[in-house]
């Protein structure tokens, strides 16, 4: 077996590593092809269309596991020449394992979904939770079973909701100021941070199919809303999450293949937000909503969505050549003009973005799912890529953003180091946490999570990556620093023991995030059965 050839005038392919996965999972430039009593519990009805990436936890050692959304199938990855099983494709080639092509291929292929009617569903009727957690079967004291040393569960978000069947969605949160924020239904709403006080709402009236977990300076962002006539997801919304204020809204004229659109993938930096759909897309003035530009013309490698950041952009294009090659450029944000462009081998598409400044792509053939994750650098060139061992699942494609393969959950990118979750059970819950240096694209060092725990990392700033360190069954987790240098954990807040590790720990497929010291879990989706349900839970010293 040989390398993949090269696209002319391109540095040698990366080296890296490659995985079998399930199901091939939506790439830009192609077309997608005993229990606890506080316990999440999936609705039974068919799932409802989900947007791309976020955080997720695996349920805890004891519950019966949850499988993962299509698309998103657990998949190891072996990286070195060493490994048995593994063929190297040539000196600074792409690494495959053998031995799965046979077991994939005998994986039940998923079949298309029956159609679904895109119409916006009723409105949920809502009863307020007291924002103490003291509604239904949930403690009163959160914090009755907390240990020496261990800090406070300081509230705990319930509602009541009745919805349709498929449940509703709470994807969205963010936290800016001391607010932080849910999208619920079709709403947007604030509770203060201090002690979970609903602060003010925003009543959308109809279904919330686009967003970003990106924000501007001032704490504005864009939300993507469905037309009430048609259900079209083309309804742009500049909203104020400081203020509570919806500022603008915009209708998107959709160009490109289709029309229409079902869901759209938001990103922004500066004052240019971009949105992509199903063979569209366009890019906006993030402050008035005015068009800046699109490209929907069949010249030349076509950008079909954009990935932006630290006042980058980047454009995934497909090019109009018979292979359909992928071609990653740089895009001015204020014209979509490119100065670069970086060609991937033949059948290669992006997967995820794991950062746009700098440029760090994973990218993986989609026939024979070798796979590698490039570092360019400002002008376009290959750095280098991602060597070493581990079993990294690629987290885009499930049900807690939509910033199309940005955001994805698994990864964070500080610097010169590139922080990757490994050994994932499901979504970013990871048995470790490996930090790659983007300089050399190999390990620095890695770090376990511990017996029966897993890490998620957070965010990274300054040095150190922020990670939540999720404990087993009824144990309580913690959130730690993690020194780019060494990797050395650091204990930064304990949670508590008793009753509110049960319901920590019961909080799957959920959002995480922490700011200024407090760490909030919120629900990515709500049963909507009348019943009293947790939504959002915040910890602090």
């Amino acid at each position: 077996m040989t390398e993949p050839p090269q696209p002319p005038n391109q540095p040698p392919s990366p080296s890296g590593y490659g995985h079998l996965p399930g199901p091939p999972q939506p790439g830009y430039g192609f077309p997608p092809q005993g229990p606890n009593p506080y316990a999440q519990q999936p609705p039974t009805v068919p799932q409802p269309h989900v947007q791309n990436g976020g955080y997720g936890f695996p349920p805890p050692p004891g519950m019966p596991p949850v499988p993962p959304p299509p698309g998103r199938s657990r998949a190891k990855v072996l990286i070195a020449a060493a490994v048995a099983g593994v063929l190297v494709l040539g000196a600074g080639g792409w690494f495959l394992l053998a031995g799965d092509d046979d077991k994939a291929a005998k994986e039940p292929v998923a079949q298309s979904p029956a159609p679904v009617d895109d119409k916006p569903s009723p409105s949920a009727s809502v009863d307020k939770g007291d924002g103490n957690g003291a509604g239904g079967s949930f403690p009163t004291d959160l914090n009755s079973g907390r240990k020496s040393g261990e800090d406070k569960a300081l509230w705990l978000k319930t509602v009541k909701m009745d919805g349709p069947g498929a449940g509703i969605p709470t994807k969205g949160q963010w936290v800016v100021g001391d607010s932080v924020i849910k999208t619920v239904d079709k709403s947007v709403v604030a509770y203060a941070v201090a002690d979970g006080k609903e602060k003010w709402k925003i009543d959308l009236r109809t279904e919330i199919c686009g967003f970003t977990g990106q924000t501007t300076p001032d704490g504005r962002t864009v939300m993507v809303v469905k037309n009430d006539d048609d259900s079209n997801c083309n309804q742009m919304k500049l909203i104020d999450l400081k203020g509570g204020k919806e500022l603008w809204t915009k209708e998107v004229v959709m160009e490109g293949l289709f029309k229409t659109a079902i869901d759209t993938t938001v990103t922004l930096t500066g004052d240019t937000v971009a949105l992509g759909w199903m063979g569209g897309q366009s890019a906006h003035r993030l402050s008035t909503g005015d068009k800046l530009f699109s490209d929907a013309g069949p010249e030349g490698c076509k950008p079909t969505d954009y990935a932006a950041g630290n006042g980058r952009m980047i454009a995934v294009a497909m090019c109009l050549d018979a292979d359909k090659t992928v071609e990653i450029q740089d895009a001015d944000p204020n014209t979509g003009k490119k100065t670069w462009s970086y060609k991937l081998p033949k059948g290669f598409q992006v997967k995820a973005v794991y950062s746009v400044s700098p440029t760090v792509i994973d990218a993986q053939n989609r026939d024979t799912k070798q796979r590698g994750i490039i570092v360019l650098d400002d002008k376009g060139q290959k750095r280098n890529s991602l060597s070493g061992d581990g079993d990294f699942v690629i987290n885009c494609g499930g049900s807690s953003s939509s910033d199309g393969l940005q955001n994805c959950g698994n990864s964070v990118v500080d610097g010169d180091t590139v922080y990757l979750g490994s050994g994932a059970e499901l979504d970013t819950a990871s048995a470790e946490i490996v930090a790659f240096d983007l300089n050399t694209g190999k390990t620095k060092w890695r770090t376990k999570a511990g017996d029966k725990k897993s890490f998620v990392p957070l965010k990274a700033a300054g040095g150190q990556l922020i990670a939540y360190r999720r404990g087993a069954l009824d144990e309580p987790g913690e959130i730690v620093s993690l020194p780019a240098g060494s990797g050395t954990p650091k204990v930064l807040l304990k949670l508590p023991s008793g009753p509110a590790a049960k319901i920590e720990g019961s909080f799957m497929f959920s959002r995480a995030a922490y700011e200024d010291g407090r760490f909030f879990l919120s629900v990515t989706n709500l049963r909507g059965d009348g019943k009293d349900e947790k939504l959002l839970m915040a910890f602090g010293k």
